[in-house]
C-alpha cells in the first residue's frame, strides 16, 4: 500500500467540499487504506464547525461520513479495475446515505473515521462508516454507492 491518501492518489484535481484535494476552502479529508475493504482517517474540526452548543455540527459529520465511505468505495473499485465509464468523472456516486447520530462529537479534539466495504459489485457498493472519539462511536452510517452511468 502507499502512504499517499486515497483522495490525492485517485482524484487530486477534484474540488469536493469534504474530500477534494483541490478545494482549499473544504474539509480536505484524507483517507488511507488499512486493507482492500477498510480505510481510516483522522480529522480535526475547526471552530467554524460548531453546532451552536460546542460540539461538531451534524452536517459536517454527515459530509465526513459520506466522503470517507466514498474513499472506501473508490479504493476498492480501483483495486478491482472498476474505473470510470466513458464520460463519467467518477466510477461511483452516492445513491443514498443513512446517518445515525449516537452521541455528541467533540469540536476541539481529533476524531477518527473507519469505513468498510460490506458488499461490492461493479454496479454498486454498500459501505459501513463510523466517526469515533475516545473509544466511542459518535455517528455511523450505511452508504450506497452506485456506478455512474452518464446519460444524455
Amino acid at each position: 500500500m502507499t502512504d499517499l491518501a486515497i483522495q490525492d492518489r485517485l482524484f487530486p484535481d477534484v474540488r469536493c467540499f469534504g474530500c477534494g484535494p483541490a478545494n482549499a476552502e473544504g474539509l480536505r479529508l484524507k483517507s488511507f487504506p488499512a486493507s482492500d475493504l477498510v480505510v481510516t482517517a483522522r480529522f480535526r474540526p475547526w471552530p467554524q464547525h460548531d453546532n451552536g452548543v460546542g460540539f461538531l455540527n451534524g452536517g459536517i459529520i454527515a459530509t465526513l461520513l459520506d466522503c470517507h465511505s466514498g474513499a472506501a468505495a473508490f479504493h476498492h473499485a480501483d483495486l478491482r479495475g472498476w474505473g470510470p465509464l466513458p464520460g463519467a468523472a467518477f466510477a461511483y456516486v452516492t445513491a443514498g446515505i443513512d446517518v445515525r447520530y449516537l452521541r455528541p462529537a467533540p469540536l476541539e479534539a481529533e476524531v477518527g473515521l473507519v469505513a468498510e466495504v460490506r458488499e461490492a459489485s461493479e454496479d454498486e457498493m454498500t459501505v459501513d462508516v463510523r466517526l469515533e472519539h475516545d473509544g466511542k462511536v459518535r455517528a455511523e452510517a450505511v452508504a450506497l454507492w452506485k456506478r455512474w452511468r452518464p446519460r444524455d
